[in-house]
Formats: structure tokens, sequence, C-alpha cells
């Protein structure tokens, strides 16, 4: 009896504390929690095979938050630190980046000044072995966690160049991930900077970038923000900071916590609201980028020019967990200046396929920017000008994936020790002639689409046991696909000897000399020359019509 009306006085003071909705909730995650607990312990226990308990529950916790959106993510122990480093940018290592191809690892990049670059590595090196162990067939974390190590510790790695081993020692060094991949003048009045990252200290960069341009004679500024997926919120507000005086509403969130609904707003003087700002996006610019360039335009601070961005208008924060693990869960969606949310994809409302739903036009609402121009929400930030960029050709497009335009740039980096001035190199007919001969003797591992549904067929027929009649006609038909690609190769030749060209370029004046010919051959940056060349028509962009 006692028992009972501890239990029910218990219930009632839940009641009046949190609800009944509360106590509910309370229930149903303790029933459930339960029920996995239970679920967990009896797969354990009696499956026919013996599971391994960690990757049991790593496998369920994944799938739990696959079910929410793909920004909730759970980390162990070790995906834990990696995380950090990549949140902090800084890490011990040798200033390089790598790829997986076959059963080898490739150096795609070797950063200037770094400790890779002053051992001598290349980009096109394979990499055999490190330490002395051989790295035939092993992955990228491998790979990762063997070179990475404490500053000033060595690492030796053996690789494979033009067919011979070299054996490079590399004192580690503290790396620390740059947020400006580069900054400069395009011509003597219009300064470029180019952010990568969102990381600690991206407001910084900008602002010593734009003091540094603007001391070279800038007198306006292209702000890249394609392909930048992201980052730290309070960096994007930074950033916004350098073009906007402080006291400004950058961003708002909402979500079910205190925590997670809160105001950014600027806090410094800025360091120039006068100079003429076009921010260049695309759709992969997402998160912290679409904050900038959202903000920018809501304010009329500048000119937003590309193709509509990514559309990512939600919040995650990183929480402690048990056992030195972590998550980053999503809390908050926010909000831009004109009150507009960018989110695209609906994660709380799922179609039948689980995939979730797109806001359709009709349903999205109209805001106003600071001058009163309309604006939507959803769908990502609209460009105030839509200027798309030229996509490489199928043909390049094969090329590129097949590592081909690649491999040939490190032949002919292995063969010449220089090229001269990086603003007047091309590659000759000949050299472009030795590349379409090159090519016709690699077997592409990523194959055409016309390609994968040949094999597609070949593999059905040899199910069904008919291919034998068939297969001198697959053969032929193979054979004419290559033919017609060397053709189309060939027919291409303006367009891959620009290609090509870049690759090789890069080998021997690293990846800021890509910036420095994309001045020249960005359709993106010459209509953002464009608009700068009429003060009239750039701020008609900012007015309403």
């Amino acid at each position: 009896m006692f028992c009972k009306k501890w239990l029910f006085g218990i219930i009632a003071s839940l009641l009046l504390v949190f609800g009944f909705k509360a106590v509910d909730n309370f229930f149903e995650l303790s029933k459930n929690i339960e029920i996995f607990g239970a679920v967990y312990k009896t797969v354990n226990s009696d499956y026919v095979d013996e599971p391994k308990p960690g990757e049991l529950m790593k496998v369920g916790i994944d799938a739990m938050l696959a079910s929410l959106d793909p920004y909730t993510n759970f980390y162990s122990e070790s995906e834990a630190v990696d995380a950090m480093i990549m949140r902090s940018g800084e890490y011990g290592g040798v200033g390089c980046q790598s790829v997986k191809r076959g059963d080898y690892i490739y150096i795609t990049s070797v950063f200037k000044g770094l400790a890779a670059d002053k051992a001598g590595l290349r980009v096109g090196d394979k990499v055999t072995e490190i330490n002395g162990k051989s790295f035939f067939t092993r992955s990228m974390d491998e790979y990762s966690n063997a070179i990475k190590g404490t500053p000033n510790s060595r690492v030796n790695l053996t690789v494979e160049r033009d067919g011979k081993p070299i054996s490079l020692e590399i004192s580690r060094e503290e790396i620390k991930i740059k947020n400006i991949a580069y900054f400069g003048l395009i011509n003597s009045e219009t300064g470029y900077i180019r952010l990568e990252h969102f990381l600690q200290g991206a407001g910084a960069e900008v602002k010593e970038a734009l003091i540094s341009l603007k001391a070279k004679g800038a007198k306006q500024v292209v702000l890249d923000l394609r392909d930048n997926g992201g980052g730290l919120l309070n960096e994007a507000v930074n950033i916004v900071n350098v073009f906007v005086d402080g006291g400004q509403l950058v961003t708002y969130s909402k979500g079910r916590t205190k925590e997670a609904s809160r105001n950014y707003l600027t806090l410094d003087p800025a360091t120039d609201t006068k100079i003429p700002l076009v921010v260049l996006i695309n759709n992969r610019s997402a998160s912290a980028s679409e904050i900038v360039s959202g903000a920018i335009q809501d304010l009329d601070r500048g000119v937003v020019l590309g193709v509509n961005s990514f559309g990512k208008g939600l919040v995650q924060n990183v929480k402690a967990l048990v056992y030195r693990t972590q998550m980053k869960v999503t809390i908050a969606k926010y909000y831009i200046p004109s009150g507009r949310c960018i989110q695209e994809l609906d994660y709380g409302k799922k179609g039948k396929d689980g995939k979730a739903t797109i806001l359709p036009d009709s349903l999205r609402k109209k805001f106003k920017t600071k001058n009163g121009r309309i604006v939507l929400d959803g769908g990502g930030v609209k460009p105030d000008i839509i200027e798309e960029a030229v996509k490489l050709s199928k043909t390049a497009q094969l090329l590129e994936k097949n590592y081909l335009v690649f491999d040939y740039a490190t032949l002919y980096r292995n063969k010449n020790e220089s090229i001269g001035n990086l603003n007047a190199f091309i590659i000759s007919d000949k050299d472009f002639e030795d590349f379409v001969n090159f090519v016709k003797l690699e077997d592409f591992k990523e194959k055409s689409d016309v390609e994968k549904q040949l094999i597609a067929l070949k593999q059905a027929a040899e199910k069904d046991n008919s291919f034998a009649p068939i297969s001198i006609d697959v053969q032929s038909i193979q054979l004419k696909l290559k033919e017609q690609f060397i053709k189309d190769v060939l027919t291409q030749k303006i367009e891959l000897k620009r290609l090509i060209s870049n690759e090789i370029i890069r080998r021997y004046y690293y990846e800021e000399s890509l910036f420095l010919n994309s001045f020249t051959q960005d359709k993106n940056i010459l209509k953002a020359l464009e608009i700068f060349s009429s003060p009239i028509n750039y701020q008609s962009v900012l007015t309403v019509k």
C-alpha cells in the first residue's frame, strides 16, 4: 500500500512540474531504451555467430541517426579526435593531400613551403611504404594515422616516381589549415579572396586579406564562396562584420531549447562598409557560406552572383558523451536578416520513399531585403545575378574521373624540370598528340553511361547462359565506343589542352597557380568584373525595380 502511494505521489509530482505530455514522453523514452537494451543483449548472447558489441552498437546508432538528417552524427573515440582536428584546423602532419586509387595511395596536393614540400614530395607520387611497412592495399584511415603525428617527429616515406623508388624522411610540423586558399589582385583595382573553410580565425583572415588588398590598390573585391560547405557559425558572422558595422543582426537560430535559440550580431566596427562587393556562390556553397552570402544579400551590402546555393539552414552543435565519444546534433534552424530560412529539404516530413520533402515554390514565403527587394525562403540563396559556370564536357569529365589528365601531368613533370612563365604556358600540339596516344593505351576504371549499360547487358546474358552468341558483337561495340571516345577527345582539343595545361602548371607553381589562371578563364569572375565596370549597374542590382 505504501509503495502504491509513493508511486502515485511521484507521478502526481511529475505531472505538476512537467505536465502530462512530458511524463508521457519520459515513459516512452524509458520504455524504448529498455526494449533496445533487451534486443542488444539478446543478439549478444544468443546470435549464431559471435557479434562484436562495439561495431553492433555503432551500426544501430548510425541507423537511428540516419532517420533524422545527414548532419546528426555519432563519433567514436577515434572519430571524435579527428572531428576535433577538423574543427580546429590544426594538426601535426606533413602538409599534403592524398587519394586512394586501386591498391595504392597517391599524392594529389603538396602545400607550398610545408614539410612535404621541403622534403621533395611531389604531386603524383605513389606511396609504397611508410616507416618501412608496405602500404599496398592499406586504407586511407591507416595512411592518415601513419602520416600524422607529433610536430618535430619524423616519418619515412617510400614513394614510386617514374617507376623508381624514392625514400624521403619528413619532419612533421604543426599544420594549420588556412581558411583562405588564395587572395590577390585580379587587376589593378579588383581584389579577390577565395575562402575555402570556416574554421577558427576565418573572419580575421578575411579582414587581413581585405586590408592587404586595399593597400595594393583594390577599390572593389570579389569574395569567392563556391564549393565552400561551411563550418563555424560565429566565423560567418565575423566575415559579415568585415563589410558591415557592429550591432547588425546577421542570423538568428530557433530550436527547442533556450540554448539553441539566440541572435548573432556583428560586434566590431567594419573594415570597410563602402567597398563594392561581389560574392560568388554555387550549388555546393552551404551552411556558413549561405549565412554570409544571404546576409550580404539581405542587407544589400553586395551583389551575389552564380547559381542557387545548396540550401542548408540547419545548425549543429557538438555534444560530449560518455567514454570520450561525441555527437554532432542538429539543434536549430537559422534565419538571416530578412527573416527567411534557406533550408530546402524538410527532414521532418519524409515521403513514402523515406526521403526528405522539398518545399514547393508555391509555399515559399516572400521576404524583403533592407532596400525592399523581394527574396524567398527555402531552396538556398538565389543569386541576384544568375551566371552558370562553364561545365566540363562529358569527355573531359570521364578523363578526369579516370585520372588520365592527372597521370599525364605526372609523366610530363617527371620529364621536364621547368615550364617557364605560367601565364604563357600551354601544351603544344605535339604534347596533345602524346596525350591522345596515352589515352588510347589506358583501360578506364570509370566507364561512360553507354558502356555501363553494355556491361550490364553482358552480365545479364552471362547469367542466362546466352552470352556466347553475342560475345563478338559486344567486343565490337566496346571497340567502337573506344574509337568514338578518341574522336571526342580530338574534338574537344581546345578545352582539353587548357585542362591539361592547368594540371601541369600546378605541379610547378602549386595550387595558387589555378587561381591566377582563373582570372582570365572563369566565367563568374569575368561577369563580376563586368558588374564592377559600371557603378550605376552595380547599384541598380541592389535597388528595387
